[in-house]
């Protein structure tokens, strides 16, 4: 990848206040997995703020917007029926997930978070079917869901939230920012 302050954007003002706060804790030149990333608002962000990015989805046109964002490396892959597109051994300083559910593959996105490393997700509840899209049950989280799967997976967690949100429209969601442990692997140190 090229130096991250080729990356500049002004798509990524759109990104989530939430992922924002926890990626601001990560040291320059640390790596970020935005994971089901869409046309990139988060891995734009990430990129702006002087980190490496890695931006991976199946939409390989909502990918091609960061085309010219040299600071990105983008990776087309199904992230659900696919074969897993990532090594045994790679790891992220920041796994970030926005508005993406996919159960069964949760454990083996929470390992891809390093040492020291953050995994930041936000996505739909159950009671959004209120305020629209989506309300299949599939797609949203049951009452603090996202607290026992980090948990589950080895993560501390650093914060949590779950409500009804106004913007940038009404939907009821819960985030969640954990840390996984130190230990004898190198990791970004947070400030």
């Amino acid at each position: 990848m090229s130096e991250p302050n080729e990356c500049r954007c002004a798509a990524s003002r759109s990104a989530s206040p939430w992922i924002l706060r926890w990626l601001e804790r990560l040291p320059s030149g640390a790596t970020v997995l935005d994971f089901a990333a869409g046309s990139g608002r988060h891995a734009l962000a990430a990129c702006e703020r002087g980190l490496r990015v890695v931006a991976i989805d199946r939409d390989e046109q909502a990918l091609a917007r960061l085309r010219d964002a040299t600071g990105i490396e983008r990776r087309v892959a199904d992230l659900e029926s696919g074969p897993w597109p990532f090594d045994a051994h790679e790891r992220f300083d920041a796994v970030v997930v926005a508005n993406y559910l996919f159960r069964p593959r949760f454990a083996l996105l929470a390992a891809l978070v390093a040492p020291n490393g953050l995994l930041v997700y936000e996505t739909f509840a159950q009671g959004n079917e209120r305020y629209g899209r989506p309300s299949n049950p599939a797609f949203l989280l049951a009452p603090g869901e996202l607290l026992v799967r980090a948990r589950r997976a080895g993560l501390t967690v650093l914060g949590y939230e779950a409500g009804i949100v106004q913007r940038p429209a009404p939907a009821a969601i819960q985030r969640i920012c954990a840390i996984r442990a130190r230990d004898t692997g190198a990791g970004a140190t947070l400030g």
